[in-house]
C-alpha cells in the first residue's frame, strides 16, 4: 500500500476528524440514498473496503491490530452491520417508490406467499446450521482463542480493554463521570426505547421498511446506533492504543507514547482565562456559568427547536409527549457536544462541584 494512502489513513484516524467523517458519511448515506443503495454502488463500496483491507495487512502495524484473535469476529461484525444496514434502507427505497405508485410493498407481496414450516423452513435452517457448524470448527482450528494468563491485580494489561460490547461504555467515561456513563446514560437509553411507542405514534411504517414516511425516528435510531455505539465500538477497538492514546491504523502502537492532557473545567475558562481572576471559594457562585448553561440547554432550548425545526412535531405529539422527546433526545446529543468539546478545548467538566462529588 502506497505510502501516502496510509498518511491519509492514520490522518482520519484523529478523533475529530474520525467522529465528523462518520456523523457525515451517515447523513449523506441516507441524503441521497437511492444512488447509494443500489446494489451496483453498494457491492463497488463493499469491495473497495475489502481491497483496502487486505492491502493494508502488508502493513505490519496494521496486521497485528487486524488481525489479533479479539479483533477478526469485530471485524466480521461491521461487514454485517453495513450489510444489513444496507438492505433495510435499499428496502426502504423500494417501499417507498411503490408506495408512491400504490402498488403493495416488498412486505406485502411476501405476505401472499405462504410456505410450509415442514419441510420448507426446518429445511432451510437446517442448512444454516450444518453450514454454520462448519465454519465454526474450521475457525476454531486456524484461529487461536484470545486466553491469556489468570488476571493477577498488580499487572495490568497496556491498554486494559473491556470486552467489545462494552468498548462504548469504556469510551464515554473518558469524557464523564462514571455515574453518568455507568449509570445514567445506559438508564436514559432503556428509558427511551421503552418510551419510543408513547411518543411516535404514527401509525405508517410498521411491519414494512420505510424512509420517508418517519425519516426522524430512523435517523435518530441510526444516529445513536451507529455514530453514538458502533463508531465507538471501532474506536475503542482499532484506534485506542496503550495509555488509552490515539493511534492511526498504520501507526505503530507505541506504549512510550504519552498524549499530555491540560483538563479544564468550564469555571476555569470563565473564571480563570477569561475574567483573569481566581476561582470563586463558593461552590454555586465558581459553577454558575455551567450550571446556567446546561439549564439553557435543557430548559430554553426545547422551547426555541419547539417553534423552530421541530414546530411540526410538536403540533403533533403535543406538549407533554414533546417535552419526553426533545429531554431524551437533547441527552443523546450531550454525549457527542462533551466529545467535541474534550477534543477540541481539552473540557472535562461543565460543572465541577467536588463538594457534593457531581461532575457534569
Amino acid at each position: 500500500m502506497p505510502e501516502s494512502i496510509k498518511s491519509i489513513a492514520n490522518a482520519l484516524g484523529d478523533p475529530r476528524l474520525y467522529f465528523l467523517l462518520t456523523v457525515g458519511l451517515l447523513f449523506s448515506y441516507y441524503g441521497f440514498r437511492k444512488t447509494l443503495t443500489k446494489p451496483a454502488v453498494f457491492a463497488g463500496f463493499m469491495a473497495g473496503g475489502v481491497l483496502f483491507f487486505f492491502a493494508g495487512l502488508s502493513d505490519h502495524n496494521f496486521a497485528l491490530i487486524a488481525l489479533k484473535p479479539d479483533n477478526v469476529p469485530i471485524a466480521f461484525m461491521l461487514v454485517l452491520v453495513a450489510f444489513f444496514t444496507w438492505l433495510s434502507l435499499r428496502r426502504a427505497v423500494i417501499n417507498d417508490e411503490l408506495r408512491k405508485r400504490g402498488e403493495p410493498n416488498l412486505e406485502e407481496q411476501v405476505a401472499r406467499q405462504k410456505v410450509f414450516t415442514w419441510p420448507d423452513l426446518v429445511f432451510s435452517e437446517l442448512i444454516c446450521l450444518l453450514v454454520v457448524g462448519v465454519i465454526l470448527v474450521v475457525w476454531s482450528i486456524y484461529l487461536k482463542a484470545p486466553l491469556e494468563e489468570p488476571a493477577a491485580p498488580a499487572v495490568s494489561p497496556n491498554p486494559a480493554k473491556a470486552p467489545w460490547y462494552f468498548l462504548g461504555l469504556q469510551e464515554m467515561l473518558v469524557y464523564f463521570d462514571p455515574w453518568l456513563a455507568g449509570v445514567v446514560f445506559p438508564s436514559l437509553i432503556i428509558v427511551g426505547l421503552q418510551a419510543i411507542p408513547y411518543i411516535d405514534r404514527n401509525p405508517k411504517g410498521n411491519g414494512y421498511y420505510t424512509f420517508e414516511e418517519r425519516p426522524f425516528a430512523i435517523l435518530t435510531f441510526q444516529f445513536g446506533f451507529i455514530v453514538l455505539w458502533v463508531s465507538l465500538v471501532i474506536l475503542g477497538t482499532f484506534l485506542r492504543g496503550p495509555n488509552w492514546a490515539f493511534f492511526g491504523p498504520f501507526e505503530y502502537w507505541n506504549p512510550g507514547k504519552l498524549e499530555p492532557l491540560i483538563n479544564v473545567d468550564l469555571s476555569e475558562l470563565f473564571w480563570v482565562y477569561g475574567l483573569r481572576q481566581p476561582l470563586p471559594d463558593f461552590w454555586l457562585i465558581r459553577e454558575l456559568p455551567g450550571i446556567l448553561l446546561l439549564l439553557a440547554y435543557f430548559g430554553i432550548l426545547p422551547i426555541v427547536l419547539a417553534k423552530t425545526v421541530f414546530r411540526r412535531m410538536y403540533i403533533e405529539i403535543g406538549f407533554a409527549r414533546y417535552q419526553v422527546m426533545s429531554q431524551l433526545f437533547l441527552f443523546m446529543a450531550l454525549l457527542p457536544i462533551k466529545m467535541l468539546l474534550r477534543w477540541a478545548f481539552n473540557l472535562k467538566y461543565l460543572v465541577h462541584i467536588n463538594e457534593f462529588f457531581l461532575n457534569i
